[in-house]
């Protein structure tokens, strides 16, 4: 993909140095490096959006089931196969 935009920035002489670092350890130029980091920070940006908004949809669509197990109290943990194995049975009748 051929670049077209320029973008430039201020940065201490710390942080350029190190990012002139990293781009020499990995054999690229800085702009290289500094493409490919940007690239990769948005990537993992966008998967984590998407990643919240799935768990957002399975949040909602086990929600329908919230509370409709009861049982001896909130430490019954040990039932809660038996529980929901006496549910489905009393829901579709096997």
């Amino acid at each position: 993909m051929a670049k077209t935009e320029v973008y430039s920035w201020r940065l201490d002489r710390d942080v350029k140095m190190g990012l002139e670092e990293q781009a020499r350890r990995k054999g690229m130029t800085l702009a290289e490096f500094l493409d490919r980091t940007a690239r990769h920070l948005i990537e993992e940006d966008r998967r984590q959006y998407d990643d919240d908004a799935e768990q957002a949809r399975l949040h909602a669509a086990a929600a329908k089931c919230f509370g409709t197990l009861s049982g001896g109290g909130p430490c019954d943990s040990e039932n809660v196969r038996a529980l929901v194995r006496k549910k489905l049975r009393e829901k579709y009748g096997r």
